[in-house]
Formats: C-alpha cells, sequence, structure tokens
C-alpha cells in the first residue's frame, strides 16, 4: 500500500519537497533526542533511541492543508483515491477548496488520513514524526509535578470536548521543549501508528488463564497508572491508515544530518 502511495506523489512533488528541506525551518523546534521508554515494552529490549530531530511547534492547520490541496488537486476531498482516504476526508470542508467558515481558518487541520497526513509533509521536505519521537516531545523530563497534574487535566478535559470544536493552535502553552498543543487540542497521527497494540479482551479465545477485560488492558503497561497514555495507545491501534476523524490531526518533523 504504502509503495502505491509513493508512486503517486509524482515527480513534482519530490522536486518541492526536496527545495524545501534545504531551507531553514520556521515552526520548528529541535529537539536533542535521548531515551524512550515504550508503555507497552518488550520483554529484554532496551529502550528506544531517539536521536536529536526537528519538530512543527504547532499542528498542521486548516489554512496551511487549503495551501497544499491548492498546489497538489490530487488531494482535494472530490479526487482522492479511496486507497488513500476514507468517505470522511475533509468531510467538514464546504468544498474542495473551501474550508467553511464556522470553525477558525488557523485551527488544526482534522479529517485527513494518514496517507494525506504523509503527504503534506513530504510536500514540506518533512515527515511524520516516529511514535518515539512524538512520544518524547510529549513528554520532557523536566516537567515537575504540577505541570504534569495539569497536562493531565487538559488530556481529560479534551477528552470531554463536544465533538466539532477545535481550538486556534497555539492554544497550550509551550513545554520545556518549546512545542504547544501536543495535549489537549486533537489526536496526532506518527508514522508507525501500529507499531504499539494494547492488550485485546481474550474472553473469546477459550483461554481461561489469560483473561482481560477492560481494566486488565493495563497488565504490562510501564505505568499502569497512567489512564491518558493507555487511551492514546489504545487509539492508534486501532486506526488504519484511510481512517479520517474528526479529532485527528498532524503535524511534521525532519530528521537532522
Amino acid at each position: 500500500m504504502r509503495t502505491i502511495f509513493a508512486a503517486t506523489l509524482g515527480l513534482a512533488l519530490s522536486l518541492a519537497g526536496a527545495a524545501k528541506a534545504s531551507e531553514a525551518s520556521p515552526g520548528m523546534q529541535r529537539l536533542p533526542g535521548g531515551v524512550y521508554a515504550p508503555f507497552y515494552p518488550v520483554k529484554n529490549e532496551a529502550p528506544t533511541r531517539v536521536e536529536p530531530f526537528l519538530l512543527d511547534v504547532l499542528p498542521v492547520t486548516r489554512a496551511q492543508f487549503l495551501d497544499f490541496v491548492r498546489e497538489v488537486p490530487s488531494w482535494r476531498r472530490s479526487h482522492v483515491s479511496p486507497l488513500f482516504a476514507d468517505r470522511a476526508y475533509l468531510s467538514d470542508w464546504v468544498g474542495d477548496l473551501e474550508p467553511g467558515a464556522e470553525i477558525p481558518q488557523d485551527a488544526p487541520v482534522t479529517f485527513v488520513s494518514w496517507f494525506a497526513a504523509e503527504a503534506y509533509c513530504r510536500s514540506q521536505g518533512k515527515r511524520l514524526p516516529t511514535e518515539a519521537e512524538w512520544e518524547f516531545a510529549a513528554a520532557p523530563p523536566s516537567e515537575d509535578a504540577a505541570a504534569k497534574t495539569e497536562t493531565e487535566r487538559r488530556i481529560l478535559a479534551f477528552y470531554a470536548r463536544p465533538r466539532g470544536f477545535l481550538p486556534r493552535v497555539g492554544s497550550t502553552p509551550p513545554n520545556a521543549w518549546g512545542i504547544r498543543d501536543l495535549h489537549g487540542v486533537i489526536w496526532e497521527w506518527v508514522e508507525d501508528f501500529n507499531a504499539s497494540f494494547a492488550p485485546a479482551d481474550n474472553r473469546t479465545d477459550r483461554d481461561r488463564t489469560s483473561e482481560r477485560v477492560c481494566g486488565g488492558g493495563s497488565v504490562g503497561a510501564a505505568d499502569p497508572r497512567s489512564y491518558t497514555t493507555f487511551m492514546r495507545t489504545a487509539f492508534r491501534s486501532s486506526l488504519q491508515a484511510t481512517y479520517a476523524l474528526h479529532h485527528l490531526g498532524f503535524r511534521c518533523a525532519r530528521s537532522l544530518p
């Protein structure tokens, strides 16, 4: 599937991305890299090493994605292939080039598939962040207990927010890395979104010794008390690359030489 996707981008998109990759990176923040311990660690496996990288300070907005579909017609709502996005793709827009006025244009773009998000980032000479990079950026080591409590509160408020409401990007304060809106605004696509899987409900597999129901999914988690991280991991593991959801957007990353 990804091979097909790469072929559809075309030479023009590749050349445009290559040119932009050589430019400065306004709106991005350099992260020093470090170590990321997965929420569901593999036994005897060392934590993942995260190399230094650049990450967008803010999620991609509706206005920015509008500029993209103007430049690349194949990603307009009426033109996109069902191989790369389901029927909900940009369904909150009025038309191909009309996002509508009900939601601010500087709100994060949502209803975009993984393929669309990846294509946008490639057009900018960037890429989607990996899960390790995103989680590393979202949990800077300098956060104190009060900051962590506030982050948890913000995430839970996001879970309770009515469908359809999208705040403007930059609505949350920068974290210790200088990155905004990683928590409490939208869910975000990552490159390897299906790399982690939350434990499933095993009531139907006839194995009485391994029943896991509801809270049993926390078994094996690095921090069973972290409800918000569990929800994020479970959400990612439920996705397919064609999904376009009302609360799912993205931001881009870039590798350093």
